[in-house]
């Protein structure tokens, strides 16, 4: 997939440069060592025919969020941030975008906390990460990182190296995507996003702890609450999803995704009859705001 071309243009330590320009240095400490956070944002061309970035507030604070806890330094306005975002959609002529800010540190080879950082913000056209299509998934062999040793409610980009590793396994193996299970085998996360499934009308998700706190995640716990669908947020093993009624993925890049099905194991009912097919398709409305506004959540 060609990311940029010769007339790009992207965001970079407050100037808009083209793509093809931009440098950075061969011995910043994020290139060595992983220690740079990021965030994935979309933006849709809603019913207005005006283009939105979903929740831009709620990214952005989270970026920030998650530079603090890794002690990169975080000088930016998220306000001016979302409008230098508009701004890049506007400079590359696009509405249905993603879009990617990345905060990573300057030169230094050693092992303390950098003083120095740059932001880089980017956007692409990028359809949705796993496609439209029931995907079929598979128990991974890699599993979520112990909370102990990272920060999992920070987006570090080292940490998605294990999602890398996860997600080439399932696809080596001829499957669409991996699950995840933490250190006591309950289940976590895929290697880029939430998981739900769901049984006899009632979903269940991971509880915080394991897992990164998604956007998304909180959006699909919103509308639950706006149709009356139940949901528990609790630790179960994977035998529990196998021979559910359904299961999906949610995540900013891969939006709310369903499951054909699990470890081989289809599910019991036909997707489209479940409450997680209205949760997809209630999704999709929100993000172009077609029907009621969700914006104030997380924002």
């Amino acid at each position: 997939m060609q990311y940029y071309d010769a007339s790009t243009i992207i965001y970079y330590d407050g100037k808009f440069v083209h793509a093809t320009e931009a440098k950075t240095d061969l011995y910043s400490q994020s290139l060595h060592y992983g220690i740079a956070v990021f965030e994935g944002i979309r933006a849709y061309n809603t019913v207005s025919g005006q283009a939105k970035i979903f929740k831009a507030a709620a990214h952005f604070n989270r970026l920030q969020r998650s530079s603090e806890l890794v002690h990169i330094p975080y000088e930016y306005s998220n306000e001016q941030l979302i409008e230098v975002s508009y701004e890049l959609l506007d400079r590359n002529g696009l509405q249905d975008a993603y879009i990617r800010p990345l905060i990573f540190c300057g030169p230094n080879m050693g092992l303390g906390k950098t003083s120095e950082a740059h932001i880089m913000i980017c956007v692409w056209q990028w359809p949705a990460l796993l496609g439209e299509k029931l995907i079929r998934v598979v128990t991974s062999p890699y599993e979520r990182p112990n909370p102990k040793g990272f920060l999992m409610e920070a987006k570090v980009s080292g940490h998605y190296v294990n999602s890398i590793l996860a997600g080439q396994d399932a696809r080596d193996r001829g499957y669409d995507e991996a699950l995840l299970l933490d250190l006591n085998g309950n289940v976590a996360e895929g290697p880029g996003a939430n998981v739900f499934f769901e049984k006899d009308g009632k979903l269940f998700t991971p509880p915080l702890g394991n897992i990164l706190p998604g956007i998304t995640r909180a959006t699909v716990l919103h509308i639950c609450k706006e149709r009356n669908i139940e949901v528990e947020e609790r630790f179960f093993k994977p035998e529990e999803m196998k021979g559910a009624d359904a299961a999906f993925f949610c995540g900013t890049a891969a939006e709310v995704v369903g499951w054909e099905s699990y470890d081989d194991i289809p599910f019991a009912k036909s997707w489209k009859t479940t409450s997680s097919k209205i949760i997809q398709e209630a999704y999709k409305s929100l993000v172009i705001e077609k029907q009621k506004d969700y914006s104030t959540v997380l924002a």
